[in-house]
């Protein structure tokens, strides 16, 4: 079975985002860090390689392979900043319309500038998927 790549890492979060990020980006992710950390009472880690996680929680598939990821988290990728989160429940799903200038993947949050969107409806959003991931999973401390 392959071993999950995406870990808690002691890698520097400073380090990831001077490297990564514009100089607008920059703040758009200290911006983030804020948020997160106040959603989720947990401080920035990183998690692999890109990942700027806040919290975790254990998951079990049908399959029985089990693994741990973050809560809440975000990336720089590329022109785009990514927040990733559970978005597919219907209080999600009501929010998503008033949340700005975005784009949806499967967990995966898609914006080119904090601006682009309202910080109180991304929160809100945040605030439900990590409810409903608790929901599912053994969330950790």
């Amino acid at each position: 079975m392959a071993e999950t790549k995406t870990k808690a890492t002691s890698a520097s979060v400073e380090a990831y985002l001077s490297a990564k990020a514009s100089p607008e980006q920059l703040t758009d992710c200290t911006a983030l860090i804020a948020l997160l950390s106040r959603v989720t009472k947990h401080d920035p880690k990183m998690w692999g390689p890109s990942i700027v996680g806040f919290g975790s929680y254990r998951y079990t598939y049908a399959s029985g392979r089990t693994g741990e990821s973050c809560l809440a988290g975000f990336s720089v990728r590329g022109r785009d900043l990514v927040v990733y989160l559970a978005c597919d429940g219907p209080k999600q799903q009501a929010l998503l319309p008033a949340l700005g200038k975005f784009r949806m993947g499967k967990a995966c949050l898609y914006f080119k500038r904090l601006a682009d969107i309202d910080a109180q409806v991304l929160e809100a959003l945040v605030a439900d998927s990590i409810a409903e991931v608790a929901l599912r999973h053994d969330v950790g401390a």
